[in-house]
């Protein structure tokens, strides 16, 4: 194998800002919940490199991806296995990366302080202790008869949004040519670029605050050279406090990813709207999902502010899937009396439902859909938002509910349950879409997406709990790319 001499270095401090809640998985269960994030030596929340590292090489072109994140054989290999290469001969395990990432770990202040290294009786920090106990999302799938599908009952941990990591980047190279170290860090400024677990169901966005670049001369420049010898893998090492060095590069990234389309829903509350959090309290049998979020506004320690509303971004997604595929069926004339027309009774269940749920096209298309075959699956290409707003006042209700008996008049035995519903009539609610453009090149699958839209927006399709009830009904304009529609 060609032998290469590395004598330049190209790295990057970043530090980046959940913008919705990120859930970057353990693969363990806890006592809590289904699905536990990870966490570090600390037990604080953690990206590892790894995460980060196969978002943006999914991002990059096949080509540069096997040739700067490592591949299992390389590109000559691969040649001379294709024309039938000698008979027993050892191939080689590949090439190693020349990008290095490392680990993601929290930023404690607005001085890019981080949480890195063993710290002693870490949860007594004022910040650091919010991160023991994290909240816990809960979930239910729905099928195309509105009811939970078996074994569609699970909870997941997230992290605050608004909480902040940093981490480093590395590049070896032979030169100082810095057209892929500069695309990585351009991926990583994408506003489509998500990470970790339900990145098509809210989570997971980020942005970067801050990026610190410097190029290193290993051969020529001494001063460079003894810089980087004198470097440490921490990630408060002094070395990006180095001027002449290290400049700032955060001010220069472009964000907006063009083959992406973005549509918002501006929208208002009729009246009362209801996301459960499947619990109840001393008040309520039902409660209103709250969360966390961590403010950085202050000079001061970033903030926790508590009880914020939130609409998730899942429960936006059931509700839209659901509505998608009844105008996808609408505009190509698929009907009940039409398609069982002919059938016998027990053969018209499995007919419909060719036609609804992840059965239906414009819902693979849009929301993907799972297989038992992997190979035959496809992930979405529309991401929707979670909503998190701080409550200007306590716009909550408590509406109390009995089911009558009617042969009696009198309720039925354990039939009482009250719900804590909230109220904002007054208050806006944005709810971000973002779309892959060739997921809209088809004009009927483009057309039932924006009459779903326009469904929510008139208040013809409730979203939440309790909407045969009255609850969930939002009024509103569309906004697509920044026009309203």
């Amino acid at each position: 194998m060609e032998k290469r001499r590395y004598t330049h270095r190209f790295l990057a401090r970043i530090i980046i800002e959940a913008i919705t809640p990120i859930s970057v998985g353990s693969g363990e269960k806890g006592f809590m919940s289904d699905h536990l994030v990870a966490r570090d030596v600390n037990g604080l929340p953690y990206i590892p490199g790894t995460a980060v590292a196969g978002i943006v090489r999914h991002a990059m072109s096949i080509e540069i991806a096997e040739k700067f994140f490592g591949c299992n054989i390389t590109e000559a290999e691969k040649k001379k296995k294709e024309k039938g290469g000698k008979k027993g001969q050892k191939e080689s395990s590949g090439e190693g990366s020349q990008i290095i990432f490392s680990s993601a770990h929290l930023v404690q202040n607005k001085a890019g302080d981080v949480a890195d290294g063993l710290i002693l009786n870490v949860f007594d920090d004022q910040y650091l202790t919010h991160f023991e106990n994290l909240p816990v999302r809960q979930h239910v799938r729905i099928n195309a008869k509105g009811t939970s599908e078996e074994k569609g009952k699970f909870d997941e941990e997230v992290v605050y949004k608004g909480t902040r990591f940093c981490f480093e980047i590395e590049m070896v190279s032979e030169n100082a040519t810095a057209t892929v170290f500069d695309e990585v860090i351009t991926h990583l400024a994408s506003d489509t670029l998500c990470i970790g677990s339900g990145t098509r169901s809210g989570h997971g966005e980020f942005e970067i605050k801050e990026c610190l670049y410097a190029l290193l001369d290993l051969k020529n420049n001494k001063k460079q050279r003894e810089a980087y010898i004198e470097k440490t893998s921490s990630l408060n090492d002094p070395f990006w406090k180095k001027s002449g060095i290290v400049t700032d590069k955060t001010k220069e990234l472009q964000t907006k990813d063009m083959e992406w389309v973005t549509c918002q829903l501006e929208l208002k509350p009729e009246d009362f709207f209801f996301f459960g959090s499947g619990f109840g309290d001393e008040k309520s049998d039902m409660t209103p999902v709250r969360e966390a979020v961590i403010e950085w506004e202050s000079n001061l320690a970033p903030q926790i502010v508590i009880d914020c509303v939130l609409i998730p971004g899942s429960s936006v997604k059931g509700a839209l899937s659901h509505r998608v595929a009844f105008h996808y069926n609408r505009l190509n004339g698929i009907f009940v009396d039409e398609i069982t027309k002919g059938l016998k009774k027990e053969e018209i269940p499995a007919k419909m439902l060719e036609h609804v749920g992840g059965n239906n096209k414009a819902v693979k298309v849009l929301f993907g859909y799972t297989s038992e075959n992997e190979k035959d699956a496809a992930r979405g290409n529309i991401m929707i938002s979670d909503v998190i707003r701080k409550r200007e006042s306590d716009p909550t209700k408590i509406l109390n509910h009995v089911s009558i008996d009617r042969f009696t008049g009198g309720a039925i035995d354990g039939a009482l349950f009250s719900e804590e519903v909230m109220y904002g009539k007054d208050d806006t609610y944005t709810l971000t879409f973002k779309v892959k453009g060739e997921a809209l090149k088809d004009n009927t699958i483009k057309q039932a997406f924006k009459d779903s839209l326009f469904d929510i927006a008139k208040g013809m399709l409730p979203l939440g709990g309790g909407t045969n009830r009255g609850h969930g009904c939002f009024t509103g304009k569309i906004i697509e790319n920044g026009y309203k529609k």
